[in-house]
């Protein structure tokens, strides 16, 4: 009971204390205001962003190996125009895989083109991006379907004319009927829709999106395009284990049986690359640590200056209130309620600075994007109201101290 007294007293006092000196007190508080909205917005920013980004690359999957022609980063002494004079994995090398591999939750080879032009009717669809998979590619990456269905293994393995198209090429299609059944013509062929994905908005970087995308059957691709060595080159995509940390298991036996599909030698170089969508992960997440990093520094000086105007509050708090402070001693009051009542004023006022931030970066979310979608963390709240509450407890803890050791005679005598 006697410390919800405490924490009661505490309260009024440090509300009397913001109401008689309002506008000193919201000038002392503007530094931590400032500050927290500086760290808490950076970190809201670069969290929806890289949301953002991760989301906009599900297409290429999680925990995913691609066999493929070309790295996607170069490095070493390697010949670049060695690159040209390697093969492009095909269905053959795709099948002898997908049956010795022992590591793998799953594998598919897909092939894509872009700038289609998707018809149907006096509606037209242009620039689109046109992807031929095989049947476990909905294991590899994921395939949101909104309405209708996935492929089945029988439309895969004969080629038949379906499609799944996105959301936005489904809208400028068919903007008054529904899209399931009807048939859209791509590249000179009719193709039956039978699923319709849901809506993945705007990416990041130019990263192509299923809204624009259409998923057809590897076969019936071959039969639209080129699709080999003179033409369009395919990828072969592993997805690996939960247990596998790292994948390596899985990319060690790619390697071994790529190597012994394409009949190398021992002492012979690679002429395949395995690329992993960590590559682009890692580089983005270095790229937010320095982000991150920069936030830290610019709200830390500001925080710097709203402690010092907090615990300038609090030493004048303690001279005004000296006489206060004497009268509850000489009634008994102990050294550790003067100090928790202080203590507790600086806190408050600090945290109070902290959520006017917090509150100004939520207004911030408010705001509509089309780029992105911006949106404030339960777990940047919790930061910045702690990061309020210790500056808070820095500020205040020497003002309190001195008020906690006041004696009561003396203090009794000030004016």
């Amino acid at each position: 009971m006697i410390y919800l007294r405490l924490i009661a007293e505490s309260f009024r006092f440090a509300w009397q204390a913001l109401r008689s000196n309002l506008l000193r007190t919201i000038l002392s508080l503007l530094g931590v205001t400032i500050g927290i909205f500086a760290i808490i917005s950076v970190f809201t920013l670069v969290d929806s962003l890289e949301k953002n980004v991760r989301d906009s690359m599900s297409f290429i999957g999680d925990k995913v190996i691609y066999v493929q022609k070309w790295p996607w980063s170069f490095g070493g002494n390697y010949p670049w125009w060695k690159y040209f004079q390697r093969p492009e994995p095909n269905m053959r090398e795709f099948r002898l895989l997908e049956r010795n591999l022992t590591n793998d939750a799953g594998a598919a080879i897909f092939v894509d083109k872009g700038n289609n032009t998707f018809k149907q009717g006096s509606n037209s669809f242009s620039d689109a991006n046109l992807m031929g998979v095989t049947f476990e590619y909905n294991k590899v990456a994921e395939i949101p379907i909104e309405t209708g269905r996935y492929f089945i293994p029988q439309e895969v393995d004969g080629g038949r004319n379906v499609v799944i198209i996105g959301s936005e090429m489904a809208t400028a299609l068919f903007p008054y009927t529904e899209p399931l059944g009807q048939q859209v013509k791509v590249a000179g062929q009719k193709l039956v829709v039978i699923g319709v994905m849901e809506k993945q908005g705007e990416s990041m970087f130019g990263l192509p999106n299923y809204d624009q995308m259409g998923i057809i059957p590897y076969g019936a691709f071959a039969k639209m395009f080129d699709v080999g060595p003179d033409g369009l080159g395919s990828t072969i995509s592993v997805k690996g284990r939960e247990e596998d940390a790292g994948l390596l298991e899985l990319e060690y036996e790619i390697r071994g049986l790529m190597r012994n599909i394409r009949g190398l030698r021992p002492r012979d170089e690679d002429n395949f690359a395995l690329n992993r969508p960590e590559m682009a992960t890692q580089a983005i997440g270095g790229f937010f640590e320095v982000v991150g990093l920069a936030g830290w520094v610019i709200g830390g000086f500001a925080i710097l200056v709203g402690g010092f105007g907090i615990a300038n509050i609090m030493f004048v708090s303690v001279k005004e209130r000296t006489n206060i402070i004497g009268i509850q001693k000489s009634l008994g009051a102990k050294n550790y309620f003067i100090l928790f009542q202080f203590l507790f004023e600086s806190v408050f006022l600090s945290l109070i600075g902290g959520g006017i931030g917090i509150l100004l970066v939520f207004l911030l979310t408010l705001i509509p994007q089309d780029m992105m979608e911006v949106s404030l963390s339960v777990g940047n709240i919790i930061l910045g109201l702690g990061v309020s509450a210790v500056i808070g407890m820095l500020s205040g803890i020497i003002p309190a101290v001195l008020a906690s050791n006041l004696d009561p005679v003396i203090a009794i005598r000030s004016k």
